[in-house]
């Protein structure tokens, strides 16, 4: 069986409402996204300044502004839940990454004890050769 990280572990415990709700966000902070919404209210207004057959939404363009409004009251919040969720993973990362280098240090203190008896065995043994040649 596979090891997971801790960000597959993460991801597994979102919810259905906290993947919905990251998708919108990262959709909406796409430049496909402020593209195809330029594209949409560029049409909107040149439909209702034209207005060929009717102007649904007459300048000052209220009913355009009322979408915009709704739009953001729906948009904040879920752009600040998945800001939250990005704080939590990030939490959780600095989390790993102390505990990795606080075993990192442990081996690391482990090896230069084993080092420091290598160097003092090492030491013996030449100190007792210079013995036995002198003696």
């Amino acid at each position: 069986m596979q090891n997971k990280d801790w960000h597959q572990r993460h991801k597994e415990t979102l919810s259905f409402g906290d993947k919905i709700a990251d998708t919108v966000a990262n959709g909406m902070g796409s430049w496909s996204f402020i593209i195809w919404q330029t594209i949409i209210v560029v049409i909107w207004m040149t439909l209702n300044v034209v207005g060929f057959v009717s102007h649904w939404d007459v300048y000052p363009f209220i009913l355009l502004n009322l979408i915009f409004s709704t739009q953001a009251a729906y948009a904040a919040p879920i752009i600040m839940m998945s800001q939250n969720r990005q704080n939590q993973r990030d939490r959780i990362q600095a989390e790993n990454d102390y505990q990795t280098n606080i075993d990192a240090k442990k081996e690391i203190e482990a090896l230069q004890v084993q080092l420091s008896k290598i160097e003092v065995e090492k030491l013996e043994m030449i100190i007792e050769l210079l013995k036995n040649k002198q003696g």
